[in-house]
Formats: structure tokens, sequence, C-alpha cells
């Protein structure tokens, strides 16, 4: 008879998805993991199938809550310009609170990119996201906000590379004035 599990699962996951964003996939060797969630390798493998598989789930994880917290900021302001601005305002804020940890979706796509499975986790998120944003800047044309000649699709695409893009000179070290810029270069693009 197997022995029940002992630990929180949604706990465990919630854990390692912070130890992976701080320090990335091949730096968090099992036995840190096993440290910080107070468990024997042999558990971590009964619940996760391997460190890939606990990656994986932290890795949906942090997709499902960005995604979320972008579909709740894009609708939070009173016009899709605010919203957006906002939005990337407090990703720049963010990123320079803390450039060592970085976003975890872009140290996936650049530390995992051989990695098949990683790389889809990655661009379904980014589907997700570009959606929402497409759906966010559809809203916004329908209000008289974006003009008819803009392609919502397109913008979307380029919000959401743009995006990335912070996340990236955030790491790099750039200025918060450097960031600013380039936020109100970026929503140029809805004019």
């Amino acid at each position: 008879m197997a022995r029940p599990r002992e630990f929180d699962t949604d706990m465990a996951v919630e854990q390692a998805m912070g130890l992976f964003w701080r320090r990335g996939y091949h730096a968090t060797p099992v036995p840190r993991l096993t440290a910080l969630l107070g468990i024997g390798s042999g558990s971590l493998y009964a619940a996760f199938g391997s460190k890939d598989g606990l990656y994986a789930r932290s890795l949906a994880r942090y997709c499902d809550g960005l995604v979320a917290a972008l579909e709740r900021d894009v609708r939070a302001g009173s016009d899709i310009r605010t919203a957006l601005r906002t939005l990337l305002l407090a990703m720049v804020t963010t990123d320079l609170a803390d450039p060592e940890r970085g976003c975890l979706l872009v140290r996936a796509a650049t530390e995992r990119a051989a990695h098949d499975g990683t790389v889809k986790q990655v661009h379904t998120a980014m589907t997700a996201a570009e959606s929402v944003l497409t759906e966010a800047l559809r809203r916004a044309q329908a209000r008289g906000e974006l003009g008819s000649g803009h392609d919502p699709v397109e913008l979307a695409r380029f919000l959401t590379t743009f995006i990335q893009g912070i996340h990236v000179m955030g790491q790099a070290r750039a200025d918060r004035a450097f960031l600013e810029s380039a936020v109100t270069g970026a929503l140029k693009a809805l004019d």
C-alpha cells in the first residue's frame, strides 16, 4: 500500500516556481529543490515525475498568473492607452526593483529553447497574452479609442514582443528614464 502524500503539492509548485524564477532551471539542482520543499527526492519524483515535471508545473502556474493579471490590467484603465501605460510602467517598476529576477517566461524561452515542452508552454502563454491584448484592442477600437486603420492583431503582437523586451532591458539594468521613454514610444503605435 502506497503511503499518502505528506506535503502540499500546490505549495511545492509555488515554492519551486520562485526558485526556478530566481535561479533558472539549470542552476536549480534537485537537492536544492528538495531542501526548499522539505521533502525527499523520492517524494519529488512520486509527485511530479521528475525535475522537468515540477518545472513544467511551475512554469504553467506562472503563465496562468501572468495571463490572468494581463487580462485584469488591460480592463482596469478608463481607456486602452491609460491601461497599457499603467501596465507597462508597473512592469518597469517591478523589474527595476529586482532586476536579477526578471521574467520567468523570458528565462524559460532563453534557457530552455532546446526543450520542446518548455518551448510549447512559452508559445502557449505568448499566444494567450496576444489574445488578451487583441481583444482589449478590439474593444478599444469599437469604443473609438483606436483608429479603424489599426490592426488589433498586429498591435497585440507588437505589444507582446515589447513586453518581453521591457523585461530583458530591465535585467540588462536599463534605467527608469530609458524604460519610460521606450514605453512612451511603444504607445505611439496606438496613435
